[in-house]
């Protein structure tokens, strides 16, 4: 039986825009009040709020905030429990992603894709446990299906989103058993913005039983699903792929 998400509250990072803003919309359609949050995507924030606030008066709020500055997060998190008085959901999208070739990674790339993809996480989650705690909330990871198969010359990336597996299932034992906590990880859903070539593009679809390319609202669906459904899943990751991951 599904659980009304009506009053409840979720904080999205990262959700301006592409699958967090998809996730946001999908929460947002099922009852909860949403936090977008965003660090340098104002105006498709603003948009994406404005919507939001259209169909329901008061049921977006915007956060902005820099989640590498690891000691701000805990400040972000009262201002959403501020806002509501209760946080209920916790979905770790913000992400970073390029590729470092080795022989060219620096320290700046270690600490964007480690910090966004990891570092981030943790302490966000930390910071939100207690009020997670007591309402026997739960959190989301969005991790990737590279975490487990490297892609090449992404290894920073890579390891980032593999600790954000390990870290997943050891907050699920962690805060277990007040707070749920699980992991999505989508294969190819979006391409990336700085560009692809169709022959890779191709190559990769060759890869995937269902021979097609997956939308922001596969993940957000799955994401809906593991928050409001699924009462007695904890510490699981659920790869949104097509069934690439399958074949490897």
């Amino acid at each position: 039986m599904s659980m009304s998400l009506d009053g409840k509250v979720a904080l999205v990072t990262g959700s301006a825009r592409r699958i967090g803003a998809a996730i946001a919309c999908a929460l947002h359609a099922a009852g909860a009040h949403v936090v977008i949050h965003y660090r340098s995507s104002s105006s498709d924030a603003t948009a994406l709020a404005g919507r939001l606030n259209a169909e329901r008066t008061d049921s977006a709020m915007l956060l902005e905030g820099d989640l590498l500055d690891t000691a701000g997060i805990p400040g972000l998190v009262k201002r959403v429990v501020d806002w509501r008085g209760r946080l209920d959901v916790v979905v770790n999208n913000a992400s970073t992603f390029y590729p470092t070739p080795i022989g060219k990674i620096d320290e700046r790339a270690w600490r964007e894709l480690v910090g966004s993809n990891l570092e981030a996480p943790l302490f966000v989650s930390q910071a939100a446990a207690p009020h997670l705690a007591a309402v026997g909330g739960s959190i989301v990871n969005i991790v990737d299906i590279h975490a487990r198969r490297p892609l090449r010359d992404h290894s920073v990336y890579g390891a980032a989103k593999a600790g954000l597996e390990m870290l997943t299932r050891s907050l699920a034992k962690d805060l277990a058993p007040d707070v749920r906590v699980n992991a999505v990880a989508p294969g190819a859903i979006l391409w990336p913005e700085n560009g692809m070539t169709d022959d890779v593009k191709a190559t990769i679809l060759d890869q995937v039983p269902l021979q097609r390319p997956g939308t922001p609202a596969d993940i957000a669906g799955c994401v809906l699903f593991l928050v409001r459904d699924a009462d007695y899943v904890t510490g699981q990751v659920i790869a949104v792929d097509g069934g690439r991951s399958v074949g490897w």
